[in-house]
């Protein structure tokens, strides 16, 4: 068995798995805010009772990771892990093999182990979120860059308006939390109602409200699939986040992609949009499979 974590900026959550990644058990907890010292101890607390069962520890947590030496930087919504080597402090502290990724990443690699861009080839992953977080598979495997920014698409920037001396970036624009906040703000949803199920019923139901930033934002969001499609070439481009599980936003999407596919008489391909197989859990699997491709190469489950 091994102990996966997915460390974010509201909740830890922590699951038992075994080599196949399926989840024997589950939990969370609250992600301490205030120091890395609050953050081990609760770590520390979920391996202490496990440690003499599980052969593993696979982390996912935001920031740039160097993979190989376990070292974080910059840590995003949980900025204390900036300069922390994750891996080799539980290695030490437990004896048992750890492994750390960014939870982008291990979006991508959840669907490139068991999910839908297995067979792919060439791929890339978008997860919709606060931001656009995901990756991209080449060959069959995470491409990571010369300074492990390859596939940070959040900071791709599709707006510089020259008279301010402004740039607007991906992360801001396609931000799905922005859009349906938007939405609801459009609507007067209350904030704390605001968690996009009122907002998909309007567009379900074809308010033109939330139509119309709804469409902007797809639209928004195709224009760079459409670049990342003429740049990478990918096979499939999946779709993650929670708001993958509405069926309107592929659907939005692929219109969005005609929409943008007209504007150019030279077009050869539309991007093929599927949605990931893998949402709230995506980041335990693609953690657990990071941690096969460094510590267990032996494992046929990969």
């Amino acid at each position: 068995m091994y102990l996966v974590f997915d460390i974010g900026g509201t909740f830890i959550k922590h699951a038992v798995m075994d080599s196949a990644g399926t989840i024997i058990s589950k939990a969370k907890r609250l992600t301490p805010k205030k120091s890395l010292n609050d953050l081990l101890i609760c770590l520390f607390s979920v391996i202490e009772p496990l440690k003499k069962q599980i052969k593993g520890i696979a982390v996912s947590c935001p920031g740039m990771v160097d993979t190989k030496k376990g070292m974080i930087y910059y840590g995003g919504l949980v900025p204390y892990l900036h300069e922390v080597n994750l891996a080799e402090t539980l290695e030490s502290k437990f004896g048992i093999s750890a492994a750390v990724e960014n939870d982008g990443k291990c979006a991508a690699l959840a669907e490139l182990w068991l999910g839908s861009v297995k067979h792919a080839g060439n791929a890339v992953v978008l997860v919709l979120g606060s931001g656009v977080g995901g990756g991209i598979i080449i060959g069959g495997e995470l491409y990571r860059g010369s300074h492990l920014l390859a596939g940070e698409v959040s900071y791709i920037m599709n707006q510089f308006h020259s008279h301010h001396q402004k740039a607007v970036f991906l992360g801001q624009t396609c931000s799905a939390v922005s859009m349906i906040q938007r939405i609801a703000a459009k609507k007067g949803i209350a904030k704390e109602d605001s968690d996009g199920e009122q907002v998909f019923a309007d567009i379900l139901a074809g308010d033109q409200e939330a139509l119309a930033i709804f469409e902007t934002y797809c639209l928004e969001l195709a224009a760079q699939i459409y670049n990342l499609q003429y740049i990478i070439d990918p096979s499939v481009v999946a779709i993650g986040g929670g708001i993958s599980a509405q069926p309107v936003l592929i659907e939005k999407l692929n219109w969005a992609l005609q929409e943008i596919a007209a504007q150019n008489p030279m077009h050869t391909i539309i991007p093929k949009i599927v949605p990931c197989r893998f949402q709230n859990d995506a980041n335990l699997y693609g953690a657990l499979y990071h941690f096969f491709t460094l510590h267990d190469k032996t494992n046929q489950s990969y």
